[in-house]
């Protein structure tokens, strides 16, 4: 694989993470912008990481740092919003993407990589997130000289996955019962290091320029089925309540206003779509999607940070003794 220089925005997440070990791994020079460089210095175990303190969502300083890249990743995804007017939506979703296409156009940067979300769809009114994501994924694919694939993924899990983690915190703060909203949601799990793959692989193939890709794991499960398995492997005895669509409601409305917002009125009708693949996982990366029963055993419960910074210096000692 030719070696290239790589600007990612969104690097220093829950996916960026592993994508930046990844792409270190193929020998690709890593460029990281992060508006908060000290709170990831982690990443600078990675060898051939170079961590920038950068606001992305200026486009002055986007375009001076997309300077000399082959290629532009963008990774960055906002689950909720301040309020629930869409606003915090369009800013991470739809003006951050025409930022990052100018800067592209700035640097003569014709590769690029955009994770969007399965189902996005600029013209669905269902919630602002799909909305959103749907009218970013639509704005980059129509730049006639931008060579542009897409990821479509369901929910992603993972080592420091925001998914099984939260749902075990959730758990050891009910006790005895657990009220779950939309319990009949219906996902296709699909494994981080899966996804990883697909990015990279993608990035010198170019029958996948102009292409968006559904990315789903092999198996479909209830969103009660996922929490009943968390619950279970982590030997918690729990009543799981199933709330009505009504009560589902309540709940966002609720929850919306707490600490860290752990459920919103959007995650609610984002719920109402399934978040499943119509096909298997896409045959043209030679990928056999993993199950996440092979995959939670082995971080479920464990320290996310941790995990992650093991997983970097195994890198970084892999690269180096490649170059001895």
């Amino acid at each position: 694989m030719k070696q290239l220089n790589i600007c990612v925005l969104g690097g220093s997440g829950f996916v960026g993470i592993h994508l930046v070990s990844r792409l270190v791994q193929e020998g690709h020079h890593v460029r990281v912008l992060t508006r908060h460089r000290e709170r990831h210095r982690h990443l600078l175990v990675l060898p051939t990481v170079e961590l920038v303190q950068c606001n992305i969502h200026d486009g002055y300083y986007l375009s001076k740092h997309f300077a000399h890249q082959d290629v532009v990743i963008n990774l960055v995804g906002l689950l909720n919003e301040s309020g629930d007017k869409g606003k915090g939506f369009q800013l991470a979703h739809v003006q951050l993407a025409q930022k990052i296409v100018q800067a592209c156009e700035n640097n003569h940067i014709h590769r690029l990589l955009h994770m969007s979300a399965l189902h996005a769809d600029a013209n669905t009114q269902v919630s602002h997130y799909l909305h959103s994501k749907g009218q970013a994924e639509d704005l980059v694919h129509i730049v006639k000289k931008l060579n542009v694939t897409s990821f479509r993924p369901s929910v992603i899990f993972g080592p420091g996955d925001n998914f099984f983690n939260r749902f075990h915190k959730l758990l050891q703060l009910s006790p005895f019962a657990f009220p779950l909203a939309c319990p009949e949601a219906r996902f296709a799990p699909v494994y981080v290091g899966d996804v990883v793959e697909a990015f990279v692989r993608s990035l010198n193939d170019s029958r996948t320029i102009g292409q968006r890709y559904d990315l789903c794991g092999p198996q479909v499960y209830t969103l009660k089925q996922l929490v009943e398995y968390t619950a279970q492997f982590i030997h918690f005895k729990r009543k799981i309540i199933e709330l009505s669509p009504l009560l589902s409601r309540v709940q966002a409305n609720i929850m919306e206003y707490m600490p860290g917002k752990p459920f919103s009125r959007d995650n609610f009708r984002s719920l109402q779509v399934d978040s499943v693949c119509e096909g298997p996982f896409p045959s043209i990366f030679n990928i056999k999607p993993r199950r996440i029963e092979e995959v939670v055993s082995l971080y479920l419960g464990n320290n996310a940070y941790r995990d992650h910074y093991a997983q970097h210096r195994a890198t970084a000692q892999q690269y180096t003794r490649q170059r001895r």
